[in-house]
């Protein structure tokens, strides 16, 4: 059934970004049929057809990135600075993925006895279901995307609805042929649409409707891959150097308000690092003047209250935790300490400029609290000797480890995912992108009609 749909602006909930239709579910479904219908044409058309296409898509985002700078920001409240970063990695996506069509599909083997040829060749599932978040409007559309387009498969997109009016801007700037990309618009009605008819499905989202998503597609066994966010840690140890760790780790929790899934949300100090860890974490947050709103007033709300729970079970303030008097859902970037051990912040990701200090005697305690959480997406090490970085990384369960580094930050052409609740199915992003939205082949070719 169509609604309609209201998308504001985060930082002043007054500003009407965009008012639409939703599509509904009977919508979803007929915008699946398009996309069937159109999937053997975009297949058949050719590598170079379809390298073409994604190329004129990067150039026409590059020609739009003013305009798409303002609306990221203005939609999600992305500062400014890194909106634009966001357009510009959504092009750079675009350009690396429109090489894609020309790699190999597979490989020639010899047959295990006689004449003949054994192949083995990748090839598209059909219509790929694509549901995203908001924080990343552009990117995170294009990331699943276009590795789907450049294998042959056509694309429905669900955005967020906080992002409709992103989703909606970048479907028209593609300007791919009809049926190639479809965008419905809505919330749980067109997503349970959409998975009920997609060929193979990438989420990004909570954990909640991630296992929702999963268990939906292992019903009608079809490939998903689900990302669902992280509870991330930052080791810090005592030969690093603080001030730079504290300025790392400022930019990755109140980067975008922490907004992102690989936002840092556990700091654990290891040894005599502590107390000035602690000191300079608060001078470096008090500087974070570009952290920019939350999502929603609901948001807003949700890390407030959390705050207020830990104070009240004995935790303490190392900055922030004062309310943010202007319009707009803005939260002070905040750092808690002798948070209790059951406290959600210590084990569920709230998506807010909101960590926790903790202590930690050596290495070998600081990997075990690291690891303790079920969703291990990203984490930092900070110190000054590489043989101890890397001992920590690999003892480091997290899918993605940055060094001396914030660790909010992803390579658009390395494998994207993490591990226990964090994320299931395949690895998104680079190569392995490319590998999920194909099936392998294997065509025995045998001289004069033989069988094997």
């Amino acid at each position: 059934m169509s609604t309609t749909l209201s998308s504001f602006n985060p930082a002043d909930p007054g500003d009407l970004v965009v008012r639409t239709e939703t599509t509904g579910a009977e919508g979803t479904v007929a915008a699946v049929a398009r996309a069937r219908a159109a999937q053997p044409g975009w297949l058949a058309a050719g590598a170079a057809a379809r390298s073409a296409a994604l190329t004129r898509a990067a150039a026409a985002v590059e020609a739009a990135a003013a305009e798409l700078t303002a609306l990221v920001e203005r939609e999600v409240g992305k500062p400014r600075t890194e909106a634009a970063g966001e357009v510009a990695r959504t092009a750079a996506i675009l350009r690396y993925y429109a090489q894609a069509p020309f790699a190999p599909t597979g490989a020639v083997h010899e047959p295990a006895a006689g004449e003949g040829l054994l192949l083995t060749r990748r090839r598209p599932h059909g219509v790929a279901g694509l549901i995203t978040p908001w924080n990343f409007p552009l990117a995170i559309p294009v990331w699943k995307a276009a590795p789907a387009l450049a294998t042959g498969n056509t694309v429905v997109l669900k955005p967020a609805p906080e992002a409709t009016a992103c989703a909606l801007r970048l479907a028209e700037l593609l300007a791919l042929p009809e049926g190639v990309l479809e965008v419905v618009v809505g919330g749980a009605e067109e997503g349970t649409a959409l998975l009920a008819g997609a060929d193979v499905v990438s989420f990004t989202g909570s954990t909640a409707t991630g296992g929702s998503v999963v268990r939906a597609c292992a019903a009608r066994g079809i490939p998903v891959q689900a990302e669902m966010g992280g509870v991330n840690a930052a080791l810090v140890l005592p030969d690093a150097d603080i001030e730079q760790a504290a300025a790392h780790l400022a930019y990755a929790i109140a980067g975008y308000a922490g907004q992102k899934c690989t936002a840092t949300s556990r700091i654990i100090a290891v040894g005599a690092a502590h107390q000035p860890l602690r000191e300079a974490l608060a001078k470096a947050l008090a500087g974070q003047a570009d952290c920019g709103p939350v999502i929603s007033e609901a948001a807003r709300d949700r890390l407030t209250g959390a705050v207020a729970t830990a104070l009240a079970g004995g935790a303490r303030l190392v900055t922030g935790g004062r309310p943010v008097d202007r319009a707009g859902w803005f939260v002070e970037p905040t750092v808690l300490e002798q948070v209790p051990a059951d406290h959600p912040l210590l084990s569920e990701e709230f998506f807010g400029p909101l960590a926790v200090l903790l202590p930690a005697a050596d290495l070998d305690e600081a990997v075990a609290l690291a690891n303790a959480s079920r969703h291990s997406l990203a984490a930092s090490v900070h110190s000054g000797a590489l043989d101890t970085a890397l001992a920590a990384a690999d003892r480091l369960s997290a899918g993605m480890i940055r060094v001396n580094a914030p660790s909010s930050g992803v390579d658009f052409h390395l494998p994207f995912g993490g591990s226990g609740a964090a994320s299931f199915g395949p690895r998104e992003q680079g190569q392995a992108a490319l590998e999920f939205y194909t099936a392998g082949r294997t065509v025995s070719l045998l001289p004069g009609g033989g069988a094997r």
